[in-house]
């Protein structure tokens, strides 16, 4: 691994170093079936016709939350607590998350070619069936609304919230612009806004910090918003890297049964992540890894 590569990977640890344990994610439940009319309820042929028919689609269950923490604060999530799984030991899911970064202010550099996205490291993801989640900036999803809608409509993927500015809600954090407490909820806000905009569907209650940077006043102003903070435990040092089998590797080194990992989906800082995944994801099968999103990863069990 050359210096930069290193450097950013510490950087990298440096932010998860900063993330809390959060306490046990509680399920939503889905809300109950509706009655059915009265007409159909009696044993006319009416009714046998209907109870013959196709059954109805079940519900699917609300995306796991967190408690909030002491005080209220805003609920941090990191990995799978231990003792998840069968009665063999620990369930052997990974789940693989990538930031789609892109700030506020950074039109004018897309407007000149810059390209923050990465459509074939999604198309990658498809190819190879790996569930993941995409934490997406508002800003990202402006500027990328078909790729937001495509990622958010297919159920092997969820959209989390990244922010709208990708702007620090502590400082310092690796030179980001601020944003002020009191504007905090409305920027996570804006993002969600700009997802629907878009036309995404599979959004979940879930926000990542920019740079991975909080503190207890952030996850206090950030309390309204009713989000599970979502860190990680695997730094993929993926940023800025030009040698993917070194990102390769990081992953391959630090994955466990229920590891997070963090890496990017924004083709201009992250160049290699791509060729990465292409490594990874074979190795980690042949070890018996499953891929999940967040969501299943937080619910402890399979999903259904």
């Amino acid at each position: 691994m050359n210096t930069s590569v290193r450097n950013l990977a510490a950087l990298g640890l440096l932010g998860a170093a900063l993330v809390g344990c959060g306490r046990e994610a509680v399920e939503t439940p889905p809300a109950p079936p509706a009655k059915q009319p009265a007409a159909l309820t009696s044993a006319s042929p009416r009714a046998s016709a209907a109870a013959a028919g196709p059954k109805p689609a079940r519900v699917p269950a609300a995306p796991p939350t967190m408690a909030p923490g002491p005080g209220g604060l805003t609920p941090v999530y990191t990995h799978r607590a231990t003792g998840k799984g069968t009665a063999k030991g620990a369930e052997k899911v990974v789940a693989l998350t990538f930031d789609a970064d892109m700030t506020a202010d950074q039109g004018p550099r897309a407007a000149q070619g810059e390209r923050f996205d990465n459509p074939q490291l999604i198309e990658t993801l498809r190819r190879l069936k790996v569930d993941a989640t995409v934490f997406m900036t508002g800003r990202w999803a402006e500027e990328y609304p078909d790729q937001a809608k495509s990622i958010g409509r297919d159920p092997r993927f969820e959209i989390a919230n990244h922010s709208y500015s990708h702007y620090a809600f502590a400082s310092p954090c690796y030179g980001l612009p601020t944003v002020a407490k009191p504007d905090m909820v409305d920027d996570v806000q804006r993002a969600f806004d700009a997802f629907r905009d878009a036309g995404a569907v599979n959004v979940v209650p879930y926000f990542r910090f920019p740079g991975g940077c909080y503190d207890d006043a952030a996850l206090r102003a950030l309390a309204p918003a009713g989000v599970t903070a979502v860190q990680w435990d695997v730094v993929s040092g993926d940023a800025f890297a030009t040698d993917a089998d070194a990102v390769a590797e990081q992953v391959l080194d630090g994955v466990k049964p229920g590891s997070l990992v963090v890496m990017h989906c924004t083709r201009s800082a992250a160049p290699v992540t791509q060729q990465a995944i292409l490594r990874v994801v074979p190795e980690l099968r042949a070890r018996g890894y499953r891929f999940v999103k967040v969501s299943e990863l937080m619910r402890g069990r399979p999903a259904v």
